[in-house]
């Protein structure tokens, strides 16, 4: 029988309370209205690009996308905002495609929607789905109640815009883990840009892709359904991928101020897996799959589906939300083995925000909880072809976590502001394994406070200094290793940083900028080396490291009306940089090492030239000037490479948008991720080979 929760669930005043006194907010005030929102700048998002859409009014529960932006940047930290409608000017299907001019966020494909993302080097050494960046969907989680989370829940074609809270400015929605969190944020049919939205695209590889929205509004009644179907043959062999994902929401307003909102997704993928190759394999037959994930018939096929409720009560002097969740997820995955698996997830989570005057100065208080607790039957087959075999493993695991947190922010002068938070948490884990016998558990508890000033000299202009302490639990994935002669539980620690942080953001006359430099000092960081090509990854706790970066995003306007007096046209350009150090300090095996899995320095550059007819292009440089090390003794390194691209199009005034996108234009070889391992070697097979030259072409329509 499924245990959800050891306690009764948050009553939301009796949190509310108790975290004010714990934090030290003060939490007696009177109400104000605060304004100040509209006059701080946006972060710099590259490239920028012209949006046509209208703009939408928001509800209680779907705000519009000028009060997304304007309420993440009150943030004392580094964030980043994207609109969803730049994205959708070019092929759009994973997360690469969305979040590649986010500075700070390193996202690389692998195959399919299956991607590396890490923040700050968050997972670094993992080499399949995430861990350490916590995944939302309009404000609730998408990861599983261990933390585990994949890539292929989120469609970039039923997305208003993404917020990116980087490091410990996840705090804001609970999160405390190194990377922070992304939330992906879905329209409702007051924030739809139209009514009704179609759009097909395709190319390279047999790659088709057709989406639907349709919004409506009826009377205190609203809803919006957006559903998207896919398919790619894929660059390399056994590489074909199949996905549909449907995104419904349906809101109620029994009286101004009070909104009810429901949400259900359904995402269905059967992705063929190409598998690792060796470098030389990558570099001199890139489209080739490896033969262990041929003869295994190697494959992911997923059906998750999800219900959420997210009820928002307005009241004079803030906002209380309220949501519950369930998801539902089972797994076929022929790899090493079989592994087939079937399990829920449920959550609930009070969060109050609220504006308040304290001695005359301005405060913002953000409460929140959440309980959140899991079962998933995990059962593992030998694996015969791609079917099961003889059964291996049979277990179940169990994940329960109860979190408290508060973040406050006091303009104890009119243009600084000092802000101050905590987290409260206790994580349960517990594990049965049927076929060997025996139960295990381990529970993780612990406070991550933040300490923070933002300071807002003039309009439009920020900078920010603060220091966040942030602690990622192991999921199963960690805790449950089958690197041995049979799969057994490993109680790792969780891991453990202080990261010190401080950056400046802001937009002037032709300029406008983000840029964040870091350092974080963790303390039993869980670190991953391959075993072989085609066991995942075991896991260990490694002694004291180091990350370290810089973050900058930045975009001038060159020239403006260069087609003659008034005639709008413009060139813009944006720069991309982010450079990552990331080593061991004074391991006993490793020394002073850098830590496999990123390259240290990452450059995209966008010369973007656009007109007041809608007519636009913009030719984009990636460049990794160094490749990444591949191995823990620091032997070899990924080949460096440089790849061209460009995207045009025409926004027509009718509501037709059409694109045409152009990736590897030289049809350059090169190396976009791999799986750390501790010494590399000639026959290390680790490599997933970039895809080559390809051309992508499509249209929207809004009516």
């Amino acid at each position: 029988m499924t245990r959800l929760f050891r306690s009764s669930g948050p009553r939301p005043g009796r949190h509310l309370l108790a975290l004010g006194l714990l934090a030290g907010l003060p939490i007696t005030a009177h109400a104000q209205t605060t304004s100040g929102s509209n006059d701080t700048a946006a972060p710099a998002v590259l490239p920028t690009l012209q949006v046509t859409a209208p703009a939408a009014t928001g509800t209680p529960t779907v705000p519009s996308v000028a009060d997304q932006k304007a309420a993440i940047e009150q943030t004392a930290g580094s964030v980043g905002f994207i609109d969803a409608e730049t994205f959708k000017q070019r092929f759009a299907t994973n997360m690469r495609d969305m979040l590649q001019d986010a500075p700070g966020v390193y996202v690389q494909n692998r195959y399919g929607q299956e991607v590396r993302l890490s923040v700050r080097g968050s997972g670094i050494s993992r080499a399949y789905h995430t861990r350490g960046i916590e995944i939302l969907q309009d404000g609730i989680p998408m990861n599983l109640a261990d933390g585990s989370g994949s890539f292929y829940q989120v469609d970039p074609e039923a997305l208003q815009a993404i917020e990116i809270y980087k490091g410990g400015n996840g705090l804001s929605y609970g999160s405390t883990t190194l990377g922070g969190a992304i939330n992906f944020v879905t329209p409702s049919a007051y924030t739809a840009v139209a009514p009704n939205i179609a759009s097909l695209s395709g190319g390279g590889y047999g790659t088709v892709q057709g989406s639907a929205q349709v919004s409506r509004v009826v009377g205190d009644t609203d809803f919006l359904g957006n559903v998207t179907l896919r398919h790619a043959d894929g660059f390399r062999d056994h590489e074909e991928g199949n996905y549909a994902q449907v995104n419904l929401n349906a809101g109620y307003r029994p009286r101004a101020g009070l909104e009810t909102r429901f949400y259900f997704g359904s995402y269905n993928v059967d992705q063929k897996l190409p598998g690792t190759l060796t470098l030389n394999q990558a570099l001199g037959a890139p489209r080739m799959a490896a033969s262990t994930a041929l003869s295994g018939d190697q494959a992911r096929v997923e059906h998750v589906q999800r219900l959420a409720n997210k009820t928002s009560w307005l009241a004079d002097d803030g906002q209380l939300d309220v949501a519950v969740w369930a998801i539902h997820k089972s797994l076929f995955h022929p790899i090493f083995q079989v592994i087939d698996q079937d399990g829920w997830t449920y959550g609930i989570a009070p969060r109050w925000t609220g504006n308040y005057t304290i001695g005359g100065n301005r405060n913002d208080l953000i409460l929140g909880a959440r309980a959140t607790a899991g079962n998933n039957d995990a059962r593992q087959f030998t694996n015969v072809s791609g079917s099961r075999g003889s059964q291996t493993l049979s277990a179940e695991q169990d994940a329960r976590n109860y979190e408290a947190y508060a973040e406050n922010r006091y303009y104890f002068l009119p243009d600084v502001a000092l802000m101050t938070g905590a987290k409260l948490f206790r994580s349960e884990r517990d594990y049965s394994n049927f076929t060997a016998g025996g139960e295990s558990s381990r529970d993780y508890d612990g406070i991550n406070p933040k300490l923070g000033l933002l300071w807002e000299p003039r309009k439009n202009i920020q900078a920010f200094i603060d220091v966040t302490r942030s602690q990622d639990v192991p999921d199963f994935s960690d805790l449950v290793q089958s690197g041995f002669s049979s799969t057994r539980f490993v109680p790792l620690d969780a891991q453990k940083a202080w990261t010190l942080e401080t950056g400046t953001r802001g937009r002037y006359e032709r300029f406008g900028w983000d840029v964040t430099a870091y350092h974080s000092r963790i303390d039993g960081e869980m670190l991953q080396f391959t075993t072989n090509s085609s066991i995942p990854a075991s896991t260990f706790n490694a002694g004291h490291t180091i990350h370290q970066g810089i973050e900058f995003g930045g975009s001038v306007r060159l020239a403006d009306d260069l087609s003659g007096p008034q005639s709008g046209d413009s060139v813009t350009l944006s720069q991309l940089w982010n450079w990552s150090d990331f080593r061991f300090d004074g391991d006993a095996q490793y020394g002073d090492n850098r830590i496999p899995g990123i390259p240290q320095t990452v450059l995209r550059t966008v010369i973007r030239y656009a007109r007041a007819d809608g007519i636009y292009v913009a030719p984009a440089l990636d460049w990794v000037p160094d490749g990444a090390f591949v191995d823990y003794a620091n032997t070899q390194k990924t080949p460096s490479y440089a790849l061209i691209g460009v995207t045009a199009g025409i926004d027509l005034p009718n509501g037709v948008s059409l694109f045409a996108e152009g990736r590897n234009l030289a049809d350059k070889r090169y190396i976009t991720d791999f799986g750390p391992v501790t010494t590399a070697s000639a026959s290390t097979a680790t490599f997933y080979p970039g895809d080559g030259r390809t051309i992508y072409g499509g249209m929207r329509v809004r009516f």
